[in-house]
């Protein structure tokens, strides 16, 4: 797909991090952005900085996703870009022993549900929702109507202790790829998804200066932290090469992730 002032694009999670490099990349390429987001100050600001549009969405709510299309439609157009980029993550074991006390827990079932909600229903809401509205676009070159980028992580395949819901969620994401795919692909809707490893974002912000040490020293190459941008630039790449469909790229230095 070629990226021009043409094109309309969503980015979920665009506030911040991964999604807000994103949007900045869209942008640069002089696509309309619509920055789908919780975070009413960040939101708006991204919004404003690269020409687009801001629309406080949660993606597990369903009149706030509809609500969230209907003013980026109102505004850009009919998208043909989806980038799901909102996300949270958790670490909290399945069932653990506090060494004090001796006392016994499990994993809070409705903290594991929030995470699936977002991370996996959430992207597939979205992205049934964007694909709905791209099969009334006029097909491009080769019969292309819009592309959908996840985001899943390398958690997907080797997650850590603590990592159980955000592990499943991450896999779920890759599980549904191929098969979006090959639902989409009678009408020109191409679908794939992004496995980052360790990436500098406000969430790994929040991590001790020690231990950030020691994760950036365990990436195989370059022994640093993925920035943001990177991520962007694989999204770009997988958006606008034509025949990149259904696949699940891992982005990540070659890292695989030890237990702990």
């Amino acid at each position: 797909m070629q990226l021009d002032n043409s094109i309309a694009a969503v980015v979920t999670g665009g506030a911040s991090g991964l999604g807000a490099a994103t949007a900045r990349a869209l942008a640069a390429k002089g696509v309309k952005v619509a920055v789908f987001d919780m975070d009413a100050v960040l939101g708006p600001k991204m919004a404003a900085e690269i020409g687009g549009v801001f629309c406080e969405v949660n993606v597990t709510s369903d009149p706030s996703v509809d609500d969230g299309f209907t003013k980026a439609r109102a505004a850009h157009g009919q998208e043909r870009i989806l980038v799901n980029c909102a996300g949270i993550s958790s670490a909290v074991k399945t069932a653990s022993r506090d060494k004090a006390s001796g006392a016994t827990k499990h994993f809070p079932l409705d903290a594991f549900d929030k995470v699936i909600q977002i991370n996996l229903v959430g992207t597939f809401r979205c992205a049934a929702k964007a694909a709905r509205g791209m099969l009334d676009l006029a097909p491009l070159e080769e019969g292309e109507r819009g592309v959908i980028i996840n985001t899943a992580s390398a958690a997907a395949e080797d997650g850590q202790i603590g990592q159980a819901a955000y592990a499943a969620s991450k896999a779920g994401v890759v599980g549904m790829t191929l098969p979006i795919a090959r639902d989409l692909m009678g009408d020109g809707i191409r679908v794939n998804t992004i496995l980052p490893g360790i990436f500098e974002t406000p969430m790994m912000g929040q991590v001790p200066e020690n231990v950030r040490d020691v994760l950036a020293a365990s990436v195989p190459f370059p022994k640093r932290f993925g920035r943001p941008e990177e991520y962007a630039a694989m999204a770009l790449a997988l958006i606008e090469n034509g025949y990149m469909n259904g696949e699940d790229i891992r982005l990540d230095g070659a890292i695989r992730m030890p237990p702990r």
